[in-house]
């Protein structure tokens, strides 16, 4: 479960316990939806206010990239992954946004879940990564009633 207000993901077992948490970055835009098309386009076509993390849940399945990394496919239309963290722009500071305490910071993505390597290697890659899973990505600008239906109207 991904928490976009917290910037955080929890990892629970098949019993709901929670097994691991940590901060995550996401995608620098607020909002809860995808644009329609944008896994079709360049990352450089993308500007700053379409770079959204969507919420919603999602059936994941492990996958790869183009570089050949172990990726666990998010949504894979608007190709939104989780995978480890890439600090290859050392300006973006992606790994000191992640040690960051606040969450403000934690908005630089282009709209993938980026985990440290460590937890991703300890409890996103055996899970997520092995077999299809379900990922919730809880909604930062609209109620959560409107994204999970089994929990009634708001």
């Amino acid at each position: 479960m991904v928490d976009k207000k917290r910037a955080r993901v929890f990892i629970f077992d098949a019993q709901g316990r929670l097994q691991g948490d940590s901060p995550v970055l996401l995608g620098l835009a607020h909002g809860d939806d995808s644009v329609p098309g944008i896994g079709e386009r360049k990352m450089s076509d993308i500007r700053p206010d379409e770079r959204t993390t969507p919420a919603g849940r999602f059936a994941s399945e492990p996958g790869r990239n183009l570089q050949g990394e172990d990726i666990v496919w998010v949504d894979y239309d608007a190709a939104v992954s989780m995978h480890r963290v890439r600090a290859n722009n050392k300006s973006e500071r992606r790994l000191e946004r992640l040690a960051s305490p606040g969450v403000a910071d934690n908005r630089i993505s282009y709209g993938c879940i980026n985990v440290p390597a460590s937890f991703y290697d300890t409890h996103i890659q055996p899970l997520l990564g092995q077999r299809n899973g379900v990922v919730y990505v809880l909604p930062e600008t609209e109620p959560m009633q409107v994204r999970f239906s089994f929990l009634g109207q708001p």
